[in-house]
């Protein structure tokens, strides 16, 4: 997410694109890095450098922060994406209760439309299954009731990204031959 609202704003600003993509990519590579000390970033620098990276590059992971003052207007994207992204719900650490209250929400919304009989939440949120009654919801109100669902979500839920709704609506005929 982060790397594609980099790479939208270098690209209105007329930024270097490469630059932006690569510090998009790498700005927290340093949270991997097992075998130095100090912060992700100062671990992320060394790594860069380490195998060669363009300075730019380096300058955008170094910046990041805010720790050192912006060197580029890459650097500012970086930094900037980074915000962005991580200001979304669930982009960051979400303490237990939340994630279970939120998607509770989610779960609840989407039962709450007449005809349904269960509603799941997956992936974080971002994936609903709705169980209908085949009694009280036909195959013509299928569909709009998956788009009802997605709509209402859009207005009350709280998410990151985009929820897809799934709408199954199971029919089982079942045929039995004559007894020998």
């Amino acid at each position: 997410e982060e790397t594609k609202i980099g790479i939208a704003i270098a690209n209105e600003l007329g930024a270097n694109i490469d630059v932006v993509r690569l510090g998009c990519l790498l700005h927290d590579i340093g949270k991997v890095v097992t075998d130095e000390e100090g912060t992700h970033v100062e671990a992320g620098v060394n790594t860069l450098k380490r195998f060669g990276l363009p300075k730019e590059v380096v300058a955008a992971v170094a910046e990041h922060h805010e720790d050192k003052p912006f060197s580029s207007v890459e650097s500012v994207i970086v930094w900037t994406a980074d915000a962005i992204s991580g200001s979304r719900p669930g982009a960051r650490y979400e303490p237990h209760e939340e994630y279970i209250k939120r998607m509770g929400k989610i779960e609840e919304i989407a039962a709450s439309f007449a005809g349904v009989d269960s509603a799941m939440a997956f992936q974080a949120g971002r994936d609903v299954r709705v169980i209908v009654n085949p009694q009280e919801v036909d195959d013509d109100k299928v569909t709009v009731l998956a788009h009802d669902i997605a709509a209402r979500l859009e207005k009350e839920a709280q998410y990151a990204g985009q929820i897809k709704v799934t709408v199954i609506r199971e029919v089982r005929a079942v045929g039995t031959t004559a007894a020998k």
